[in-house]
């Protein structure tokens, strides 16, 4: 019997978004100030994997002059669906307290191996955003939403808003569907759908020792969202 090494993915390799396309499993990983940007591993048994690209290969697609240092990529989601895969990824050129409205974007492949397109300018309303392809064909792009003003809560909500492949940009209303639990620093949103529920994801209590994985449902993709009431479905907070 071989044994598993943990962890899969060694050295530097944070935010992991993992899909499965087949028999193919990938993960992208966030990069941060490093470029070319987004690292992309490879498997077939979610044991073994290889570092198989980087989307992000061209200065037309991640310009990163004047980044800080832990600015850049962070978080990229990876999708795909009816033959594309869409990246997420956020570029964050500030990490400033108040100044946190970061830009997003998106590329598209036919291919996991490019090429990948020029990026798609989605928004600039906070950071961690991904895209959830619904049964129907539409897709819906949720990011946490960074509120600037004094004594409010920075993170304000999960914001989720339709996204037009054809006109390439986002359209129509802006929903604040979620506010998070009392844990807090509500952030990093990911939609899912089993049955007649979707499921709401998100990382909350910040990334420290307090860190947690929280989920909540709604047979509604725009809520109300109910969250796990014996949740957080993840977290090592108050077991050192």
């Amino acid at each position: 019997m071989s044994l598993t090494i943990n962890p899969i993915l060694p050295e530097f390799n944070p935010d992991p978004s993992i899909i499965r396309v087949g028999e193919d499993y990938y993960i992208a990983t966030s990069t941060f100030e490093w470029f070319p940007g987004v690292q992309i591993h490879h498997s077939r048994d979610l044991k073994n994997w290889k570092l198989i690209g980087h989307p992000l290969t061209r200065k037309s697609q991640l310009d990163m002059l004047g980044n800080p240092d832990s600015g850049g990529i962070w978080a990229p989601c990876l999708s795909y669906h009816e033959g594309t895969f869409y990246l997420i990824f956020t570029d964050v050129k500030s990490l400033i307290g108040p100044f946190k409205d970061t830009h997003n974007y998106l590329v598209t492949a036919q291919s996991i191996d490019g090429p990948w397109s020029e990026p798609i300018y989605l928004n600039s309303s906070g950071f961690d955003p991904s895209l959830f392809h619904d049964d129907d064909g539409r897709k819906w792009l949720v990011n946490m939403v960074w509120d600037y003003r004094k004594n409010k809560n920075f993170f304000g909500g999960i914001l989720l808003q339709e996204y037009s492949p054809e006109e390439k940009k986002l359209v129509g209303r802006i929903r604040n569907i979620f506010k998070g639990t009392k844990l807090g620093l509500t952030e990093a949103p990911h939609i899912y759908k089993n049955n007649d529920y979707y499921y709401l994801m998100t990382a909350e209590g910040g990334t420290r020792y307090e860190h947690a994985v929280t989920v909540a449902r709604s047979k509604s993709l725009f809520g109300p969202y109910e969250v796990d009431p014996t949740g957080p479905i993840l977290t090592s907070a108050g077991k050192p």
